[in-house]
């Protein structure tokens, strides 16, 4: 089976329209999937012909899974293609921080590729150390993570971007804001938006919750007028943004999958876009995208090369 595809940014390799999100099957989301039922997971997927995975480093062992994957499935390596993230670390401490350093990058490279069991991958961060890696043949394309619109300049001077992954969803469009410009620099650039999302935050927390789903109920009834579910309905708006707005929604069920991939078959008419604008603008969402820990990280410019 076979899946719609686009450019993954400018001069990007073809990608499916709507990636899958791995992160639910190892972590976050209650108790991770067995082994097991994680390769089942991967295997449906495949023969779905969801061929665009997004994992990370900090999946708990979200790496290590999909290496078994790929060491018993190895006829269909080169048909996945697999995006990785690093830069997000345990400090002495016991908190979480960013650390984007040369060094850092090049040896959290290293420890993905071996848990991978791969020899190449695209990662993002440290676009020095990243240029080196593909130098040596160790991965293929850079991508960036929850950058800011000067972030991204930066390093596409350096090396061409192909991707940032960042949140864009009904609940935030913090990437069109005239402030953040995110979403207007990809499109400069030719870099394509990888659109992620995340329940475990706090607009989803008990104070702030009961708004988040009134933007919820309004949406499902525009998916009831159009047939379809309410998640559907978000993907495929999604979708209509444009060519280079790539969804990667994440499940631990064959079902939901299959549902995501069924928004590549709803019709979004003028009509229904303005509908759904509407909803989302008169929404009032609360609550931050991700916990303060990590919330003062989004959209920040890094400090000057020469700092």
């Amino acid at each position: 089976m076979s899946l719609p595809t686009s450019p993954l940014g400018r001069d990007g390799p073809e990608v499916t329209r709507i990636g899958f999100g791995l992160m639910g099957l190892s972590s976050y989301y209650g108790v991770p999937l067995a082994h097991e039922r994680g390769l089942d997971l991967l295997d449906q997927a495949y023969a779905l012909g969801e061929r665009f995975w997004d994992t990370a480093d900090v999946y708990g062992d979200n790496e290590d899974l999909l290496g078994k994957w790929f060491k018993a499935n190895q006829d269909k390596r080169n048909g996945v293609f697999l995006a990785t993230k690093l830069g997000v670390r345990a400090k002495p401490d016991g908190t979480i921080g960013a650390d984007s350093s040369y060094e850092y990058c090049l040896a959290a490279c290293e420890r993905s590729l071996k848990r991978l069991g791969l020899s190449t991958m695209p990662v993002e961060e440290t676009i020095r150390a990243m240029v080196q890696l593909k130098e040596q043949g160790k991965i293929r394309y850079l991508g960036l993570s929850d950058c800011s619109a000067e972030s991204l300049r930066r390093a596409h001077k350096i090396h061409p971007i192909s991707a940032v992954q960042v949140e864009y969803t009904p609940f935030s469009l913090d990437v069109e804001s005239l402030q953040i410009r995110l979403l207007e620099t990809c499109r400069e650039l030719g870099v394509a938006l990888v659109a992620g999302f995340r329940t475990m935050l706090p607009r989803f927390t008990k104070e702030n919750l009961p708004k988040t789903l009134k933007l919820v109920d309004k949406i499902t009834a525009l998916a009831k007028d159009k047939n379809v579910t309410t998640s559907q309905l978000s993907l495929a708006w999604l979708l209509a943004q444009g060519p280079d707005v790539f969804p990667i929604p994440g499940t631990t069920k064959m079902e939901r999958l299959k549902e995501s991939l069924g928004a590549l078959s709803v019709q979004m008419f003028v009509v229904d876009d303005a509908r759904f604008r509407r909803a989302v603008n008169d929404a009032d969402i609360q609550g931050d995208r991700y916990p303060e820990a990590f919330s003062s990280t989004l959209f920040v410019d890094t400090p000057p090369l020469n700092s």
